[in-house]
Formats: structure tokens, C-alpha cells, sequence
């Protein structure tokens, strides 16, 4: 069973700088986020992943996934019963894709990758 180090603490104040580069190389997990900041009623974060999370779902919140370096396997699901269906997204570096409220998915990189995500604040970031 993939090992998820997800920090919840937020690390930049308002009018804070950001460096994601540096905060990304200082990993050692092969699997972790961290929230940057608040904007507003949201919380972004950076993740850097290698291997795949579980599939889950946020039933209240939408979420985006803005890759910055690598290549994320976005799986998602739709529909349910017997006419559910899957399909894999594949987002390289520059590429993004906002997940709706409701949709069962996981993110899988075969790979380090850096990746942008943006929430609302009120997200478990597991899945509910």
C-alpha cells in the first residue's frame, strides 16, 4: 500500500514568496503535498508524486491538478452500475484539469512529478 505524507499546515503567510522548486527538491517521500497558502475560501497545494493514490471522491468541493514537472495519469469514473465506464487522462508539464465535485478518481504518476493543486479549504484532502 502506497504511503501518503500529506501536510495540512499552511506555509506561506500573505505576501509571502513561493518557491516551488525548492519546496519540491526538499522532499524525501515518494508520495506528498503540502498546502501552500489560502486564496480566498481555497487552499493550494503542491504535491510531488510517485506511484498512485486511491480512488476517492469529494462529494461537496471540485479540484484542479496543474502539472509543473513530470506526467500525471488522471483515472477517472464515470457513471455507475453497469453503465459505469473509465477512461485515463494523461496531463504533462503546463497541462491541468479541474475533477467536479462527485467524480470518482485518482491520480497515478509512473514517475517524480510536480504537481499545482487548487481546493476548496474545506477539502479532506484523502477523499471523503
Amino acid at each position: 500500500m502506497q504511503q501518503y505524507n500529506i501536510r495540512t499546515d499552511i506555509k506561506y503567510r500573505p505576501l509571502e514568496a513561493m518557491d516551488a522548486g525548492a519546496l519540491a527538491k526538499s522532499g524525501s517521500d515518494k508520495w506528498w503535498n503540502q498546502s501552500l497558502c489560502t486564496v480566498n475560501d481555497c487552499v493550494m497545494r503542491l504535491g510531488v508524486f510517485e506511484g498512485e493514490f486511491h480512488w476517492h471522491k469529494h462529494d461537496r468541493e471540485d479540484e484542479v491538478f496543474f502539472v509543473l514537472e513530470g506526467t500525471l495519469l488522471l483515472d477517472i469514473r464515470e457513471g455507475e452500475g453497469k453503465g459505469a465506464s473509465e477512461r485515463t487522462v494523461e496531463l504533462r508539464q503546463h497541462q491541468g484539469m479541474m475533477v467536479p465535485r462527485g467524480v470518482v478518481h485518482r491520480t497515478r504518476a509512473p514517475k517524480r512529478t510536480v504537481v499545482l493543486m487548487v481546493e476548496a479549504n474545506t477539502v479532506t484532502p484523502t477523499g471523503d
